[in-house]
């Protein structure tokens, strides 16, 4: 059986800057595509059974420049809805909402159709994600890759190990690195984390 592997996209200025970015399209910083090209050697000497990738250009542009072709975008690798607080940052939220917590807080609903969404809700679209990657990985031909977002690649890496999603809390992702969760003795494990060239 093969691995998942992991690939959060490369840098964008508000990755840099700590705002919260779901919907928001932004590109690349120069630094983001010297980071997604950096994983090519990680990723060629591998096998794919299966790539996809979020709907979002920073996503698809991280897997071409790491020489990921034939990615398919799937709209369940979406980031998480954050709602009123797309574009904020966490100390910014801390102003007025001291011990405001993404985790177990969520977020405020806007009316241009971004509701925001809580744990739980971006847990159902892991783990819709995770029987796509099952059914792909039990053909044995290879390793899976998703090429997506932090938060929505912690949630999915909590519901692989079997926790919670708010869970996902426990695993800090950088931008622009690789991991690979594997299984020991038949269980899920991380087997990588955070990995860079």
């Amino acid at each position: 059986m093969g691995d998942l592997l992991l690939v959060r996209h490369g840098e964008t200025e508000w990755s840099v800057s700590g705002q919260h970015t779901s919907w928001t399209d932004l590109p690349l910083t120069t630094h983001g595509e010297e980071q997604a090209k950096s994983l090519a050697p990680l990723l060629t000497e591998r096998t794919y059974t299966l790539a996809l990738t979020s709907p979002l250009g920073r996503t698809i542009r991280t897997a071409e420049l790491a020489g990921l072709s034939g990615a398919v975008p799937d709209p369940d690798l979406h980031e998480w809805d954050y709602g009123g607080y797309e574009g904020v940052t966490t100390a910014d939220i801390h102003r007025t909402r001291p011990d405001w917590d993404l985790w177990t807080d969520g977020v405020p609903p806007v009316l241009d159709g971004h509701p925001g969404e809580s744990p739980e809700q971006i847990g159902a679209r892991a783990d819709r994600v995770l029987a796509r990657v099952d059914k792909a990985l039990a053909t044995d031909t290879g390793d899976v890759i998703l090429v997506a977002h932090a938060h929505f690649l912690r949630v999915l890496t909590a519901r692989r190990l079997g926790l919670p999603p708010a869970e996902g809390r426990l695993f800090q992702l950088a931008t622009g690195t690789l991991s690979r969760l594997s299984t020991e003795h038949g269980r899920p494990v991380v087997a990588e984390w955070n990995r860079r060239p």
